[in-house]
């Protein structure tokens, strides 16, 4: 594939420095400051009506396999 050239007039191959810098940033801002209110949301989450529901999704999805493709002859590759 071709290099495009930005507004700015830098090019970016298949490796995006700018896409890479915004989700650095994005990530930072998200561990310096909604991970303590996720955590308590997602309690509140497991303590609610829905919790039943949230803890049989993980354990399915600890369980691994869901789809039983481990079992199956025609697996996708």
């Amino acid at each position: 594939m071709a290099d495009k050239p930005k507004k700015d007039g830098k090019i970016e191959g298949e490796g995006s420095y700018s896409g890479t810098r915004a989700y650095n940033e994005a990530t930072a801002k998200f561990l310096k400051g909604k991970v303590d209110e996720a955590a308590r949301d997602a309690e509140r989450a497991l303590e609610s009506k829905e919790g039943a529901d949230l803890n049989a999704a993980e354990a399915k999805g600890k369980a691994g396999d869901p789809k039983g493709w481990e079992k199956a002859s025609s697996r996708p590759k």
